[in-house]
Parts: structure tokens; C-alpha cells; sequence
């Protein structure tokens, strides 16, 4: 296995063109956590932007464009809005960075550049629906031992899987962990029954690592029936020291559709 597919990253593409085209995974996983369509998604841009006092013209098909990954880039005006209405910074919801410069009026639509529209487009594409093996919700759960409690914890996820060729991009559904306020995020690449990749965990400012974020590597096998994925996670610890643990996801519904969100988005049991 090359050392690319192990740290769970995609084969580094040469030109723009190929880059262009590597989908924002990130960016659509997030939104389907949330429980939203593209038009709702950019509805919530563009209230942002109103909250903010700088209106924007967010639109479906803008949408669509970063999802796709055919603009890998938002202004500045998107960035904010953004991250006001998700609560991540653009770089954690897989766009490139830097960003791109804001134009002297730094509104509206006056703020974007050619390749990326932001206006209604009353013939803009369907949602675009992933055909994948792996897609759909899954229940994540991982073991880790507290040193300064010395106890067991067992942690688990509602996730919602996004599948792009052999990438998998996971985001926790919101309420739906025994973690309050600790989203999860999995990047993963399938080579075979083999699964590696990274995770990150953001924990609850209110808790008890008092907002701290974690994050480390993880590698699972894929069991023949593909409904289960077992392995362990390696990550950093307080004490200067690498620590591992148990990890396995388990399929509970192969659709990722509103109903399905709706379910899901609880405390897993």
C-alpha cells in the first residue's frame, strides 16, 4: 500500500483541471448532517449574510459547484457567511486556501469572480445523488481510556457517509452522540477490504476537555457482508504519549435522505 492510500489522502492530482474535479466530500457531508437540500443549504448562506450585514447571492447552483468540486475556492463574503451559518472555518469544510481576493466592493454578487455563479439558476441540474457501495448512515463507536479517570469510555456516533470512487467522508449528524457537542469527522480511502484514513473530534467547550480537538489516524477492515467495518485509531495523548483503541462502524440505513437524517439525528443507544 503506497504511503498516500495509508494516510488516507487521495493520489495527488497534476493538473488543475484533474484537481477541479475531486468533489468536496467535506462540504457535502456536513450539509447532510444538517439536514438540508442545496436550496435550503444556500438559503442559510444567504441569511447568514443578512445576520452579518453583508447580503450575498448564494444560490443552489453555487452549491453545486463546490460540492462537485468544479470551484474549490469561496470569497471572502462566502467565508464568513459560511462559517457563520456552520460554525466551521472554509478550510474545515474542504475548501483550498488561501482565499481568493475580495473585490472593492466586497458585496453581493459583486464579490465573485468568472467560474463561479451565484445567482438562481432555473436550470440548474438535479441534486447530484451518490451511487456508492458504502454510502448511507452508519453507527460509529471507539474505546479510549482517560487517565486522569482512570476508566473506559465508550463513545458513540450517528455518521452520515458520503462515497466518491474509493474516498469516504463521514460527519456526525447533530444530536446525535453520546458526546454532546462533539462532532465527528472521518476521511477515508478504500483500497480493497481495507479502510484507512484520519479522524478528528471536536469536543464540547462545556465538557469535560473543555473544547479541546483531538485527531490521529485509523485503519478498519471491511467485513464480507459490507455492513461492518472493525480496526483501531491511534492518537495523541496529554502526556506526550500515542494511545490506541477499538473502532468499528455499523450500517443502519443505506439512504441518506431527509427521512433518514430525521431518525438518525438522536443519541445512539
Amino acid at each position: 500500500m503506497s504511503l498516500e492510500a495509508w494516510r488516507g489522502y487521495p493520489r495527488i492530482m497534476t493538473t488543475s483541471a484533474e484537481r477541479e474535479r475531486i468533489p468536496n466530500d467535506v462540504l457535502t457531508s456536513v450539509r447532510k448532517s444538517m439536514n438540508l437540500s442545496q436550496d435550503e443549504f444556500a438559503r442559510g448562506l444567504r441569511d447568514a449574510g443578512e445576520e452579518l450585514g453583508e447580503p450575498n447571492d448564494a444560490s443552489k447552483r453555487l452549491v453545486q459547484r463546490w460540492e462537485s468540486g468544479e470551484t474549490r475556492t469561496c470569497r471572502p463574503l462566502y467565508a464568513r457567511a459560511l462559517k457563520r451559518f456552520t460554525g466551521r472555518m472554509p478550510e474545515s469544510l474542504g475548501f483550498a486556501i488561501p482565499m481568493a481576493r475580495v473585490h472593492s466592493d466586497g458585496a453581493g454578487g459583486h464579490d465573485m469572480e468568472a467560474g463561479e455563479v451565484g445567482t438562481a439558476d432555473a436550470g440548474a441540474s438535479p441534486e447530484p445523488q451518490p451511487q456508492s457501495e458504502y454510502a448511507g448512515i452508519w453507527l460509529s463507536r471507539y474505546e479510549f481510556y482517560s487517565s486522569s479517570r482512570d476508566e473506559t469510555f465508550d463513545c458513540k456516533h450517528h455518521v452520515v457517509i458520503v462515497q466518491h470512487g474509493n474516498r469516504l467522508t463521514a460527519q456526525s449528524l447533530p444530536g446525535a452522540s453520546t458526546n454532546p457537542g462533539s462532532p465527528l469527522s472521518l476521511d477515508l480511502t478504500i483500497d480493497r477490504n481495507v479502510v484507512t484514513g484520519t479522524w478528528t473530534e471536536q469536543t464540547a467547550a462545556d465538557g469535560y476537555y473543555q473544547g479541546a480537538r483531538y485527531h490521529g489516524a485509523i485503519q478498519l477492515l471491511i467485513e464480507p457482508t459490507g455492513r461492518r467495518m472493525a480496526g483501531k485509531w491511534v492518537g495523541f495523548g496529554k502526556d506526550f504519549d500515542v494511545n490506541t483503541g477499538p473502532w468499528e462502524l455499523r450500517l443502519l440505513d443505506r439512504s441518506t435522505g431527509r427521512a433518514s437524517i430525521e431518525r438518525y439525528s438522536t443519541t445512539p443507544q
